[in-house]
């Protein structure tokens, strides 16, 4: 009995060792080297890659802040066109009212004189008429 139930416990054993996969293959030096220049020009290329697309970022930031200056630099443009015709207008206006101003000036100075021609006239004519 003991042989028996040595037998079947070495057969368990065998079977035990047979039925356990295979294993795995030790990697070697060579493969293991390749692996790691494969991982880092893999990650080269990452880091490439993400280097262009921050580069084209970059770079239309970059466009769109000329265009940007370009547009308020336009529109400054504008205004201070817009400015100096307004400007222009003022200096019409007020050339006008000055010369307007002259006019009823000059027109009021003419009429004072006719007042006062005709206020010395009245009275010289009544001083002959009272020395008469």
């Amino acid at each position: 009995m003991k042989k028996t139930i040595a037998t079947l416990i070495a057969g368990l054993f065998a079977t035990a060792a047979f039925a356990q996969a295979p294993a795995p293959a030790a990697t070697t030096p060579a493969a293991a080297k390749v692996e790691a220049k494969q991982e880092k020009q893999a990650a080269k290329a990452e880091v490439k890659e993400t280097k262009a697309a921050a580069k084209a970022d970059v770079k239309e930031a970059k466009k769109e802040a000329k265009a940007d200056v370009k547009e308020a630099k336009a529109d400054a443009k504008a205004e201070v066109k817009e400015a100096k015709v307004d400007a222009k207008e003022v200096k019409k206006d007020a050339k006008a009212d000055v010369k307007e101003a002259k006019a009823d000036a000059k027109h009021a100075k003419a009429e004072h004189k006719a007042e006062l021609k005709a206020e010395k006239a009245e009275h010289k004519a009544t001083t002959v008429a009272a020395a008469k």
